[in-house]
């Protein structure tokens, strides 16, 4: 891949799908006013008692969006301290991140291919900037924001593949 590619598979990609979690909880909303029950209740929803509920899973979704660029080009990550408790809360929390991605540019993607990336968890070890995209920040990426999904569409919000998907960029 090529730094233009690389910049292709992550800040655009991270922006739809934070655009289409954003909508999600548009939909959840109006799903909590028709059913009669207050949309907070679905905040600490989850799908099984080991798993993050609906805040952590939003919250996972938009740091792993922010550190993946952050981590790909080089640069500090801001810091967005895991406290939001309401709808509006997690809704500003993905705008922070929509608003991070908006500060990079495919020139800061130039030698993110090779760029080696860290985390703590890592014991010391690296990953290459390509591999470290396709093996663990896409699928991890994906994994919190489906399980978003996941716990709205268990909640009764009627959400489907088009939601998911959202906007094509056809020609």
């Amino acid at each position: 891949m090529t730094a233009i590619n690389l910049y292709d598979a992550t800040v655009p990609i991270f922006t739809k799908f934070l655009t289409n979690l954003d909508a999600w909880l548009d939909l959840a909303s109006t799903h909590a006013t028709e059913k009669k029950f207050d949309r907070e209740n679905l905040v600490e929803a989850r799908l099984a008692p080991d798993q993050y509920p609906l805040r952590q899973q939003i919250q996972a979704a938009c740091d792993q969006a922010k550190f993946t660029v952050a981590k790909m080009t080089g640069k500090e990550p801001p810091s967005h301290p895991d406290t939001e408790k309401t709808f509006d809360e997690l809704r500003a929390r993905i705008r922070l991140a929509l608003d991070y991605l908006t500060s990079f540019t495919h020139d800061d993607f130039v030698g993110s291919e090779d760029r080696r990336c860290a985390h703590s968890w890592m014991g010391g070890k690296t990953m290459r900037g390509g591999d470290y995209l396709d093996h663990f920040a896409l699928p991890n990426f994906y994994f919190h924001l489906v399980t978003a999904y996941s716990i709205l569409r268990h909640n009764g919000v009627t959400l489907g593949k088009i939601p998911f998907i959202g906007n094509l960029p056809l020609s």
